[in-house]
């Protein structure tokens, strides 16, 4: 089979998921796509660069795949010449319907953000399947459906809730997990334990509550070491300068690793992972981590109970100080086993596709 995988957002996760994808695919796939910026942009405009693409090509693909940045009824409408007898497929990294909106952006204010939510309303509407990376992300997507058309005027289009359903299934996030396997971990002189975050530096991860969490065990006399990795950005929140003062005398590296020869290296180093993020579809970086061997402690919510197996549901927490109380119990024991990756494994594309 033929497959054109259309990404408008061809950076970071959606970049390794559309390159893993080609490279493990029995199938041939042909990747049509965007540079990973100006997300609000390639949302509304990427459907008429990728349509141009698609329209310049020779051959006539047996399926067109798309991801949820892309206006699919758009590029429908736009290449209706050529597509019209190719059965579609959209695939959820993330939804803007339920995903938190920064209080920073200006959209919020003037009602606008709904435009973004009802693109990809409408490309659901338009696949012949639809597909998603976690239970929660299904799930959650569809319950909130009906409060986010019945604030429009009228034609609502409730009943069009029932028809995305039955298209809709899960399909877990394929990864390149095997690559951490011949890495070698990092050298910690002192043997103390390591507190890992690896997450983009962004409001929905909640860094807020996992230093001030971290500074509290300081204060209390609790020894642990700590490594920051994860992309900063422009506007990424002022705790991160914050946390360079504050845990001076325990961290090991803090910000971008150059290689990911590195980036391995620091999470097989890593002994825990506290994740206080507010939202995650499915949690690559958190897998990553678990598949190198370190202890996650999870909200039991979003994605992440799926990610564990009945005998490790001792590792959910339900609020912050349960998450502040386990946290420091692992330090304290000076715990340094390594987590049980054999549940995660299903992810890795060998076992994926």
């Amino acid at each position: 089979m033929r497959i054109t995988l259309l990404e408008p957002f061809y950076s970071g996760s959606h970049k390794q998921w559309a390159d893993g994808f080609a490279k493990h695919s029995s199938h041939e796939v042909q990747i049509l796509s965007l540079k990973g910026k100006y997300w609000k942009w390639r949302m509304h405009g990427g459907a008429a660069a990728l349509a141009e693409q698609f329209m310049g090509m020779d051959e006539v693909p047996d399926l067109i795949l798309a991801t949820d940045m892309l206006d699919l009824a758009t590029f429908l409408g736009l290449t209706r010449a050529k597509s019209k007898d190719i059965p579609t497929a959209v695939y959820f990294h993330e939804n803007q319907l339920t995903y938190p909106w920064s209080p920073s952006d200006s959209d919020t204010k003037t009602g606008r953000d709904n435009n973004y939510a009802f693109i990809n309303y409408t490309s659901a509407l338009a696949a012949d399947k639809i597909y998603f990376n976690s239970n929660y992300h299904k799930e959650s997507f569809l319950d909130a459906l009906p409060q986010f058309l019945k604030q429009f005027p009228d034609n609502k289009g409730l009943e069009n809730i029932e028809r995305i359903k039955e298209k809709s299934e899960v399909l877990h996030l394929g990864m390149d997990l095997s690559r951490f396997d011949n890495i070698q971990s990092k050298e910690i002189p002192d043997g103390a334990p390591v507190v890992l975050w690896n997450h983009r530096w962004e409001y929905d991860k909640n860094p807020e509550d996992f230093f001030l969490i971290l500074l509290e065990l300081k204060e209390d006399k609790v020894s642990f070491r700590l490594v920051v990795l994860g992309e900063s950005y422009a506007r990424s929140p002022k705790v991160f300068e914050e946390a360079k003062i504050n845990f001076k005398d325990e961290i090991l590296h803090f910000g971008y690793a150059d290689s990911f020869e590195e980036y391995a290296a620091w999470l097989k180093a890593s002994n825990v992972l506290p994740v206080t993020n507010k939202q995650d579809f499915f949690g690559g970086s958190i897998v990553e981590a678990m598949y190198c061997g370190v202890t996650p402690l999870l909200p039991n919510r979003l994605s992440y109970p799926e990610h564990l197996n009945q005998n490790e549901k001792h590792l959910l927490y339900y609020d912050r100080e349960h998450l502040r109380t386990m946290l420091g119990n692992f330090l304290c024991k000076n715990n340094q086993g390594r987590f049980s990756n054999s549940n995660i494994r299903k992810y890795d594309w060998e076992n994926s596709i």
